[in-house]
């Protein structure tokens, strides 16, 4: 039996329940997230003082850990949007840009890099980078200072927000004519996920709330952009993660394990990268994207 869950202007089916939020699918939103939805001043306290105390004491350490690879990954990003955007258009925004490593790649290649970023631990260690960082969370009174750019970024960005739609319009509002946005976001309820579920019988580990809000596929964050005045040029995923869960590499809740099957996807890409085969490696993923697999989504999308 389906049962409708109503919330203010939500309503939809329920399809999970974590914790006492029901995720559901918004006939309101058109992608799933979580009811209730935690306010701006609760989400506000975990960003700015708690994330990278609390909830990912070990990011800086492991994003440090991870740079070659991170590099490449950036990399390609920057390549992707260099082949569209033509000299000088190098202005670009990163909406919460965490540690500034993003940025920093982008400064080195030329680009003329703007974070915005809530935490202060993070927003701190990207200015010791030498980065210009607006602490805070992007809203109407930013948008109203910071000019126009060529490109804004998010990455693992609207899962977290109370309404991306509102944020996507506001990046609209933020783009030159023909600008980019480039987002990153989970890739939940994924069929390989539902395979490990079914299979495995263990619980959907990629709900998390109350800090995972929303949860999406590559169709509804297409639907979404499309809502909000984008249109989409390019879409691929990164690896899809759960196949090590397939092959009895249990890293659910195990953060040893977790760190271990992250070394191998990461060598595996470098190899390819170091190689010379980055545009099969980008022809994988891309196929993965169609398929609708691959841990995250990724999309390219124009104004």
């Amino acid at each position: 039996m389906r049962h409708i869950k109503r919330w203010r202007q939500h309503s939809g089916t329920i399809i999970d329940t974590v914790n006492a939020f029901d995720v559901i699918e918004c006939d309101t939103c058109g992608f799933r997230h979580i009811v209730p939805i935690p306010s701006s001043d609760e989400i506000e306290q975990v960003y700015r003082e708690d994330y990278y105390t609390v909830e990912k004491p070990r990011y800086l350490a492991e994003h440090h850990e991870d740079l070659e690879w991170w590099n490449a990954v950036y990399d390609e990003r920057y390549d992707l949007l260099e082949t569209w955007l033509p000299l000088p258009r190098r202005r670009l925004l990163d909406v919460g840009s965490g540690p500034g490593f993003f940025l920093l790649r982008g400064k080195q290649r030329g680009w003329e890099t703007v974070g915005i970023e809530p935490s202060t631990q993070a927003a701190r260690h990207s200015r010791d980078l030498g980065l210009e960082i607006i602490q805070g969370f992007l809203d109407s009174t930013i948008c109203e200072t910071v000019g126009l750019f060529d490109v804004v970024h998010m990455h693992e960005v609207l899962e977290h927000l109370p309404d991306p739609r509102h944020i996507l319009r506001l990046t609209h509002r933020l783009l030159k004519p023909g600008g980019i946005v480039c987002i990153i976001v989970p890739n939940d309820y994924n069929s390989l996920q539902q395979v490990v579920r079914s299979q495995l019988h263990v619980v959907p580990w990629w709900i998390a709330p109350p800090h995972h809000i929303n949860y999406f596929s590559h169709r509804s964050l297409q639907r979404l952009l499309e809502s909000t005045g984008f249109q989409v040029v390019y879409t691929s995923s990164t690896f899809p993660i759960e196949l090590f869960l397939l092959m009895g590499c249990n890293y659910i809740g195990n953060p040893v394990i977790g760190r271990e099957v992250h070394a191998r996807r990461k060598a595996m890409e470098l190899h390819l990268v170091r190689a010379g085969y980055l545009a099969l490696k980008k022809k994988i993923y891309e196929v993965f994207a169609q398929e609708g697999i691959g841990r995250e989504v990724v999309v390219y999308a124009q104004v």
